[in-house]
């Protein structure tokens, strides 16, 4: 018995040793593994370094191009139209020629008008005289009284017909006119609704033509009213950018014009006219755009670019800031508002921390990194 329990001891030895060896191995490697961690390098990491910024601050608006004069060319007389004067797309002046109307029947008229204009005058010369004449025989008593009356009541009746006829040449020296139809602005004139032989007449509903002045040209832009009563102290004193709808910014500056008095009950908000020179004319009637109005600006605020934030399941967002020691740790911020591609932060960052913007997916807290630091206006 004794022999037997011996003997199984003997047999445990090589199980210890083994044991002892594979516990060793593991403790190599772990060495091994902890020693080549510590030989490799940090983590490469682009970093912006916070400083105090002034910028403005501006709302995004929908706004809609609108003509700054519409003249809808229509004809004031009756006739067939002879030649059109104009390339249809190009710019006119105030008083260019644009149509010709048939005008025999209107020199007709004039010349009639003109004839009974020379007889009214001869009626008004033969009474003229007639009472003068009456007037002197009534000092000898040779007519009535009644004959010197009636002689210049004829004469005063004459002289009105003669202020009738002279009404009469005149109206029909301006349908004469009205046979040349002219643009009553300047501006660029749109396609012709007629061709020369077709009829026209006074009156009618369709228009000949458009012309529409595009320089200067409004922007009416849509906004809530409640912004609008922030800005309405220095509303006209206020610069208005655009972006159009490629995404491109328009090149000039505009200005607030006026702002509405009433509020859209259907959309709650107001409409602010703006004007711009649009000198190139780029800016077309019925083009929509992004009006961008700055109406506050803000000192010393420190802005991070958005890339470098993240926002967690629970709504909060945070940023990897790198300590003195390059060591990244992550920080809860509060942003209030985009400022282009960077966020504005109320709380959480203090100027002169460094914020990591680029290697994110490469780092985790408590990492030490390479930080290579960046300027944010070459990453805007």
């Amino acid at each position: 018995m004794r022999r037997h329990q011996a003997g199984s001891g003997y047999l445990k030895l090589p199980l210890l040793a083994a044991l002892v060896l594979t516990l060793s191995a593991c403790q190599e490697e772990e060495q091994q593994a902890a020693s080549a961690a510590k030989q490799m390098p940090p983590t490469g990491v682009d970093v912006v370094q916070l400083a105090p910024q002034s910028f403005e601050l501006a709302d995004t608006l929908a706004g809609r191009v609108t003509a700054y004069r519409v003249a809808e060319i229509r004809p004031q007389v009756t006739g067939i139209i002879l030649k059109r004067f104009f390339n249809e797309g190009a710019k006119v002046k105030a008083g260019d020629k644009l149509y010709q109307i048939d005008s025999t029947l209107y020199e007709a008229e004039l010349s009639s008008a003109r004839a009974q204009l020379a007889v009214a005058e001869a009626n008004a010369y033969s009474a003229r005289l007639k009472a003068e004449r009456y007037k002197e025989l009534s000092r000898t008593s040779a007519i009535s009284r009644q004959d010197v009356d009636d002689s210049q009541a004829s004469w005063k009746q004459s002289e009105a017909q003669i202020k009738l006829a002279e009404a009469a040449v005149r109206s029909a020296e301006i349908n004469l006119g009205y046979t040349k139809i002219t643009a009553p602005i300047s501006g660029v004139i749109s396609r012709s609704s007629i061709t020369e032989g077709a009829l026209v007449s006074a009156q009618q509903e369709g228009a000949l033509t458009v012309i529409r002045q595009i320089s200067p040209i409004y922007v009416d832009v849509q906004s809530p009213a409640v912004k609008v009563m922030g800005m309405k102290s220095s509303a006209s004193s206020l610069d208005v950018s655009l972006a159009l709808q490629d995404g491109s910014t328009y090149s000039e500056t505009g200005k607030i014009q006026f702002t509405d008095v009433g509020v859209d009950q259907g959309t709650g908000t107001v409409n602010i006219r703006t004007l711009f020179d649009n000198k190139n004319g780029l800016l077309l009637p019925g083009m929509f755009v992004r009006a961008n109005i700055a109406h506050d600006r803000v000192e010393n605020a420190i802005l991070v670019p958005q890339k470098a934030v993240s926002r967690n399941p629970d709504s909060t967002t945070t940023v990897m800031v790198v300590g003195a020691d390059n060591v990244v740790q992550p920080r809860p911020v509060v942003v209030t508002r985009a400022v282009g591609d960077q966020w504005l932060v109320s709380s959480g960052l203090q100027v002169g921390e460094q914020v990591v913007v680029a290697g994110l997916q490469k780092i985790q807290a408590g990492a030490t990194v390479a930080p290579h630091l960046i300027n944010v206006s070459a990453e805007q």
